[in-house]
């Protein structure tokens, strides 16, 4: 049995209850739920004169005018970066094509009766390469805040192209193509923080230093499943964050360093505590509750691990990742590598910001 299974009980899960919880603020989480899916659209003041851009201070930089707005290529310098990221989110939001998220968008400033031009689909395709999303940072980041307890995983994502058509056209076998996706996501708060996207030979721990980099404020913990057990990414927090705790479970075929005895590293301790060597480990981070049936030692160790050092809180960014795919979708619709990261970047926006409308506050019951 390894020392930390992916899965305690495998081949019992089946019998094992789901745990059950109790929303403890439903009346506000309730209100937040019907808030994400209204299509009340308001444009303060701000947004209405920042919708075109700003004149260019060299030559040609004089205001456009309407006979020369049909050339694709000045009509698209003549919008703001506020007005394709309004677009952008409502494509990613509403899954559309940039010629369906053009005609909602449309009908909604033709509904409020703003005079507002509205870019067109060549217009969102281009600028979509260039567009700088503003990055998703710790929500209370500051000098008196406290430091971030960090969540990393990773998940793939689907690319269209011809492969899906010929597969479900002709039956064609085809070698599909993904993307991973890394999201790192702030434990209190359930934002995503930070993310990155590689093609799919790209290993987890390779993107430990990506995502702290993104990371504004102080981090308290780095937690990661089994892939992100390397001495790159224990240096590559040390290195940004020297008091944080790194939180990974060592794979089975872990084995202490060679200073484990008189200078035990973070990863010496984890090797340490889901071991089962004897009873002192078992004492210190106390036995498991009552069952019914015996346990075996390695998921005994591992979950006493778990509870110790909070790997449990993983889960959180798994919730996250479940809701990407169901708000946003499994797949990439872009074609470029450049308008691929710009999707995610504005994905990741709309979900922090239905995010603030409301988070349960829950408590187990079972």
């Amino acid at each position: 049995m390894p020392i930390l299974p992916f899965k305690l009980n495998p081949d019992r899960r089946r019998h094992i209850p789901r745990q059950r919880h109790r929303v403890t603020n439903w009346p506000a989480y309730d209100a937040s739920l019907r808030q994400r899916g209204s299509l009340t659209v308001w444009f303060i003041d701000d947004a209405i004169a920042g919708w075109a851009a700003e004149p260019r201070m060299t030559r040609g930089g004089q205001p456009l005018s309407a006979s020369l707005t049909s050339l694709r290529g000045i009509a698209a310098r003549w919008y703001s970066s506020l007005a394709i990221l309004t677009a952008l989110t409502i494509r990613a939001v509403f899954r559309l094509a940039y010629r369906q998220a053009e005609g909602l968008l449309g009908s909604i400033v033709g509904l409020l009766g703003l005079g507002l031009r509205v870019p067109d689909h060549t217009t969102l395709s281009q600028r979509a390469a260039t567009l700088e999303v503003p990055r998703p940072g710790h929500a209370d980041a500051g000098a008196g805040s406290e430091p971030m307890h960090l969540l990393v995983d990773s998940t793939g994502l689907k690319l269209c192209g011809k492969g899906e058509w010929l597969l479900e056209k002709h039956g064609t076998a085809t070698r599909r193509s993904w993307r991973m996706l890394h999201l790192g996501v702030d434990a209190e708060t359930g934002r995503i923080v930070a993310s990155t996207l590689t093609r799919k030979d790209v290993d987890d721990a390779s993107q430990a230093g990506p995502l702290l980099d993104q990371i504004a404020g102080a981090v308290a913990s780095f937690t990661g499943d089994g892939g992100y057990d390397q001495d790159r990414v224990y240096a590559g927090v040390a290195q940004r964050h020297p008091d944080a705790a790194v939180v990974v479970p060592p794979r089975a075929t872990a084995v202490p360093s060679e200073m484990a005895e008189s200078a035990p590293t973070q990863r010496d301790g984890h090797l340490q505590h889901v071991e089962p060597r004897g009873s002192p480990d078992i004492a210190e981070h106390g036995r498991l509750q009552a069952v019914s049936r015996p346990v075996p030692p390695g998921d005994r160790f591992a979950m006493a691990w778990q509870n110790a050092s909070g790997y449990n809180r993983r889960a959180r960014v798994e919730a996250a990742m479940n809701r990407w795919k169901q708000v946003i979708g499994d797949e990439l619709r872009a074609h470029t590598d450049e308008r691929r990261a710009t999707e995610v970047a504005v994905a990741v926006h709309a979900l922090n910001r239905m995010l603030d409308l409301g988070r349960p506050s829950y408590v187990r019951v079972a």
